[in-house]
């Protein structure tokens, strides 16, 4: 493009112009570490709080408090680490977050007892809260046209950690009990200290900070390792408006008076003006429904973890009198457990094909709305008691519906906020999340145990209609456009 007779370019176009090389590939393999680091430490809840409560003799309110410390900590790391990063730098954010993450997860597996292991899983959901952090700054390096896809690739590592999680707890926990997988569970986040020192800033944050020659230092690295050239010209803070951009432009900000400019303080950035931008007039109806939606998600993917843990192991109390019965019972429910959350986690990989089959062809609002439509029909049946084989099964194609939607979720949720607020933005909404993750205990472990199966399943089913109801409810969809560098005036 040319402004005033002299080329010029923008981020945008510099990566559409590369497209996905080396560099992209290497960016995916990090950051994908980190989501493997992250579920592995979520999924271990499933198994740790039913050992934890054998060996301890906890009550079901003292083994829901475990999962619910951890969701606490996210909900503080999550808006923490978005200022941070916002603010400081993607790479500064989730350098820290790798940090706590991993110590806290170590220490951890040397909890000498209830609140000292309390403590330090409260630490470690604030590592965990940084999570948004990688995935903004993966999705900051990738050309608009493939991001959808190549953003489920990348919730695909969640995937990757939940088996990885489930066939370690399998190995490791009858030999050598939930301290070593407390441990081993850890070693991914210092694998991420590891390699940081060759991460690269994301061009598009240094761009809004007013770093345009850092930027296209980053643009010429990633240009080298991917063997291509960058467009002729300067590179220029904001986007080159086509009257096709003009349009969508004008259905993100509906207010005819507003209008929006790039960045020019780079004070502007993160911290106050983020948060009061998110709760501005022309952010306020997104940022609620994502809030919304992002909490009832939490409740229902962390609820179904739990759920499969304790229709295993947790509803062996009822309908037994006899000690020796429920000993008995103990034992087989141990290896149900195993093999059930191992089959259970493997409906995640469907449910990322599906996601990529559908989340650029019928939009990210229809395709969410329908996950959560169809785990309304496959959990149905768990109102009722079932066989093994068959709570394994619907749980199975429960999971793979939600996972989807959770996965397609993560995809919209930075998409609709400007660069300036994305990672503030997702950090609030992943908060907010947190709520729904500190309540699925509640009803998935505490309401099984005491043998309301069917009322805990009814409110599983009531969450999921309502928000796939509410879905419609956003403004727009985010389908094909590009990442605004714009903020709110």
């Amino acid at each position: 493009m040319m402004s005033n007779g002299k080329a010029t370019y923008t981020v945008d176009e510099a990566l559409i112009s590369m497209g996905f090389g080396k560099f992209q590939i290497f960016v995916l393999a990090y950051s994908g570490m980190a989501k493997i680091s992250e579920a592995m430490e979520m999924m271990l809840l499933s198994f740790v709080g039913p050992s934890v409560q054998a060996e301890w003799g906890l009550s079901a309110q003292e083994e829901s408090l475990i999962t619910s410390a951890v969701f606490i900590g996210v909900l503080v790391g999550a808006y923490s680490w978005g200022i941070v990063s916002d603010n400081y730098g993607r790479r500064v954010g989730f350098n820290f977050t790798a940090l706590v993450t991993g110590g806290a997860g170590l220490l951890s597996a040397f909890a000498p007892n209830y609140l000292t292991l309390i403590v330090f899983r409260f630490m470690v959901g604030v590592g965990l809260g940084g999570g948004p952090v990688l995935a903004s700054w993966f999705l900051e390096f990738i050309p608009a046209p493939s991001r959808g896809t190549w953003m489920v690739v990348f919730s695909g590592f969640w995937a990757v950690g939940t088996i990885l999680e489930a066939s370690l707890a399998w190995l490791v926990m009858p030999a050598f009990g939930w301290r070593w997988l407390l441990t081993l569970s850890s070693l991914p986040s210092f694998a991420l200290l590891l390699f940081f020192p060759i991460t690269l800033e994301s061009p598009r944050y240094l761009c809004m900070k007013g770093r345009t020659n850092d930027a296209t230092q980053v643009l010429a690295t990633m240009a080298r390792v991917n063997q291509v050239s960058l467009p002729p010209g300067k590179l220029v803070v904001g986007t080159h408006k086509s009257e096709e951009d003009e349009q969508e432009l004008d259905e993100l900000l509906p207010v005819a008076s507003e209008s929006v400019e790039p960045i020019r303080d780079r004070n502007e950035i993160g911290g106050l003006n983020a948060v009061l931008k998110l709760l501005g007039p022309n952010l306020l109806r997104p940022t609620i429904l994502l809030w919304t939606v992002f909490l009832a998600q939490a409740f229902l993917y962390y609820g179904l973890v739990l759920l499969t843990s304790e229709l295993s192991n947790g509803n062996k109390d009822c309908g037994f009198e006899d000690k020796e019965a429920v000993h008995h019972v103990s034992h087989v429910t141990d290896r149900n457990l195993y093999k059930s959350v191992f089959i259970t986690s493997f409906g995640e990989f469907p449910g990322l094909f599906l996601s990529a089959a559908i989340v650029d062809k019928i939009g990210r609002k229809l395709s969410m709305s329908l996950m959560l439509f169809l785990s309304c029909f496959f959990i149905a049946p768990l109102l009722f008691p079932q066989s093994d084989g068959l709570i394994t099964a619907c749980l199975f194609c429960t999971r793979l519906c939600i996972s989807s939607c959770f996965t397609i979720l993560h995809i919209y949720a930075p998409e609709i906020y400007p660069t300036a607020v994305r990672t503030t933005g997702v950090g609030f909404a992943t908060s907010v999340a947190r709520f729904g993750g500190i309540l699925c205990p509640l009803v998935a472990v505490t309401m099984v145990h005491s043998c309301h199966q069917s009322l805990a399943i009814l409110i599983f089913e009531l969450v999921m209609f309502l928000t796939g109801v509410a879905i419609f409810f956003f403004p727009f969809d985010t389908s094909g456009r590009r990442l605004s560098d714009h903020v709110i005036v």
